[in-house]
């Protein structure tokens, strides 16, 4: 191979070292191209020891080519008996043999012409095309693979997103349901606070008329009123006759809802509000009507008799 095709290589953009392996392992241009190109994943370190180990065999495949030519001629070439494909020298003949595995070769008189300047730079330029080719169709498998992971990252993203929104939506679901329960307790207060009103207003009624009558010496109405016309208010007041108490006790270290028979004393629901909150129950509270339930004095009464049935809202003290 001549210098001109080691610079072809150079101005290609092999490096040197490679590209001086090439000419020697091979002995064409076309031959050094494809060398190159085979074995251009491989380190050049691991390329330089393959030679140093094999530089004194080979070309052993045509060492012992069979000599056809007539006595006296000179071979000025080889022939791969296999393929019949010619060979300007050992080297080319060699490399032949490492791509195809062929061993049958034969000595020839026929002289091959070198690639003129022409036919070289075609040779070139078809390799360029064949380099560029190759360099687009990886960049089309590059694009494609990133396009495929993409794909994924996104795919994934949008798993991830729809778990959390999930999340999200049961979380104001309980929300929703929490604040429902809490506006239905709240009208249901209201109703127990407008009946305990309308109970003291007829108590008030009751007391001033009963005043009246003694003043001008006549018959308490209470008295001779029929007797339904007294469990009326009397039922009121006393808030309902309902078998269970849900209560809404408000403490320290939160709100608390609860349920219990009516019949239950308010003590004990102040020995078991006292063990889940480790402090002692001095009082509970209602805030409208106001009115106060101390430790001692009413936690005797039931549920029922205190008007706290069939729920009602509890400041715990």
């Amino acid at each position: 191979m001549t210098k001109s095709d080691l610079d072809m290589l150079l101005e290609m953009g092999f490096e040197q070292a490679r590209a001086e392996l090439a000419v020697k392992k091979t002995g064409g241009l076309q031959q050094a191209l494809n060398w190159l190109e085979e074995n251009q994943d491989k380190p050049l370190e691991e390329l330089q020891a393959s030679q140093a180990a094999g530089g004194g065999t080979e070309g052993g495949e045509e060492e012992g080519a069979a000599s056809t030519i007539p006595p006296g001629a000179t071979a000025a070439s080889l022939v791969c008996n296999e393929c019949g494909k010619k060979f300007r020298n050992r080297d080319l003949a060699s490399f032949h043999a490492s791509k195809t595995d062929h061993t049958d070769f034969s000595e020839s008189t026929e002289e091959i012409a070198p690639l003129t300047e022409e036919e070289k730079k075609a040779k070139l330029e078809e390799l360029r095309q064949k380099l560029k080719e190759k360099r687009a169709n990886q960049s089309i498998i590059d694009r494609e693979e990133a396009r495929r992971n993409e794909q994924i990252r996104q795919k994934a993203t949008r798993e991830s997103q729809d778990i959390k929104e999930e999340l999200q939506r049961k979380e104001q679901m309980k929300e929703a349901a929490r604040k429902r329960q809490e506006k239905l307790e709240d009208i249901e207060a209201k109703k127990r606070i407008k009946a305990r009103i309308e109970a003291d207003r007829l108590e008030r009624k009751r007391r001033e008329e009963d005043a009246k009558a003694m003043r001008e010496g006549k018959p308490l109405p209470s008295q001779t009123a029929p007797p339904t016309a007294l469990a009326t208010p009397a039922a009121l007041s006393s808030g309902s006759s309902a078998a269970t108490a849900r209560l809404r006790l408000q403490t320290k270290n939160g709100n608390l809802v609860k349920s219990y028979p009516s019949e239950t004393t308010l003590f004990e629901v102040a020995q078991q509000i006292e063990a889940e909150l480790g402090a002692p129950v001095q009082r509970f509270s209602l805030t409208f009507p106001k009115k106060t339930f101390e430790a001692g004095v009413d936690f005797g009464q039931t549920l029922a008799e205190a008007g706290l049935a069939p729920s009602a809202v509890l400041v715990v003290n």
